[in-house]
């Protein structure tokens, strides 16, 4: 069983920054690939940026510019700096991850998300 912790959440006015952070832990051989996805009030949960084990990064177009995916694989976490931040990005934030399994095979596993308020 694997378990995703993300951190970092908060309320922060227009303009500022916040770092979160979700951190994998639990029996597992490999975390592959990560994502943080997002969840406004009656909307449907978004992607917003993804890194795979190897590094590549993707973003959806209303964060590029602004948010940064890393990870660090020694310590199967995931971080998402967000900078110059926007009312529009208000949401719950959720770590999303790939693991593969000892025995081969790829689960995924979500993270029970971190409340990121932007005041206006």
């Amino acid at each position: 069983q694997v378990q995703l912790v993300e951190s970092g959440g908060g309320l922060v006015q227009t303009g500022g920054s916040l770092r979160l952070s979700c951190a994998a832990s639990g029996s597992i051989f490999r975390v592959e690939t990560m994502r943080w996805y997002r969840q406004a009030p009656g909307k449907q949960r978004e992607l917003v940026a993804s890194i795979t084990n190897g590094g590549s990064t993707n973003y959806a177009d209303s964060v590029k510019g602004r948010f940064t995916i890393s990870r660090d694989n020694a310590k199967n976490t995931m971080y998402l700096q967000m900078n110059n931040l926007k009312p529009e990005d208000t949401a719950v934030y959720y770590c999303n991850a790939d693991g593969k399994s000892y025995e081969k095979k790829t689960y995924g596993y979500w993270g029970r998300g971190t409340q990121v308020t932007v005041s206006s």
